[in-house]
């Protein structure tokens, strides 16, 4: 299995930051980005093969990955996204596609959270489950966020921000486990996705899926600290997570 980072985005609302970086490479402190703890949460459950998909400012990754490599003992492929300026993360996952096949541990590219988000998918595995997603079932949502409704008996019913929260079971937060069997699967239902229209999420993939009677599983990832960095305002939660008081 690898780890598989999507860290192709622009990150307008987090300008001047990512006026030359991309998202995932803003600095939470000094000596730490989003990119140093995901490879780092890989790291720590024993996934050292690393797939990054860059795009906007792609040469600022780049020139990080043998410091990356060394600090924490991974080995780290790059996959670019010829669209990352204009299209949406729907494309940006079908660009690996390739690498689906090995097995995937996805996160997304500006989500902080701790590696035991990671450690509840593995546990999770087994059961012919195929595509895992962290659910967060203890966070009280809003407008923006990507949620979930799931039932045992059928798995995911539906994955969109366009949902009332009153509705949804919990908020999915961007890292998702992914086995060999569901490769094929998701790089058709990815391609369907961008062809339909390129602005649309990887997540209106796995809905594609969910429609077409494929099963998709969650994990919960119980009461922890974690924040998808958006806006200057998560990007400051996200440094209380990292450097507390």
């Amino acid at each position: 299995m690898i780890g598989l980072v999507l860290a192709a985005g622009t990150g307008r609302r987090l300008r001047p930051y990512t006026d030359t970086l991309p998202k995932a490479l803003v600095p939470i402190d000094p000596e730490t980005t989003v990119l140093d703890l995901t490879l780092a949460n890989y790291a720590e459950v024993g996934i050292t093969d690393v797939a990054i998909v860059v795009g906007y400012a792609a040469a600022a990754i780049e020139s990080r990955v043998a410091g990356f490599e060394e600090r924490y003992g991974v080995r780290i492929e790059l996959v670019h996204n010829d669209k990352a300026e204009t299209w949406n993360n729907a494309y940006s996952l079908w660009c690996a596609r390739d690498l689906l096949h090995q097995g995937a541990m996805l996160a997304n590219g500006d989500t902080v959270h701790p590696a035991s988000v990671q450690r509840a998918l593995l546990e999770a595995r087994g059961d012919d489950r195929s595509i895992i997603l962290a659910l967060d079932t203890e966070k009280s949502l809003a407008d923006e966020e990507m949620k979930v409704i799931w039932s045992s008996a059928r798995g995911v019913e539906r994955i969109t921000k366009l949902m009332d929260p009153a509705t949804a079971t919990g908020e999915y937060i961007g890292v998702t486990l992914l086995e060999p069997s569901a490769a094929p699967l998701l790089a058709d239902a990815l391609q369907r996705t961008w062809e339909r229209d390129p602005n649309l999420y990887y997540e209106d993939g796995y809905q594609l899926l969910v429609d077409e009677g494929i099963r998709i599983d969650v994990a919960g990832i119980g009461k922890v600290d974690w924040v998808e960095i958006d806006n200057h305002a998560d990007l400051a939660r996200a440094r209380e997570i990292v450097c507390p008081r």
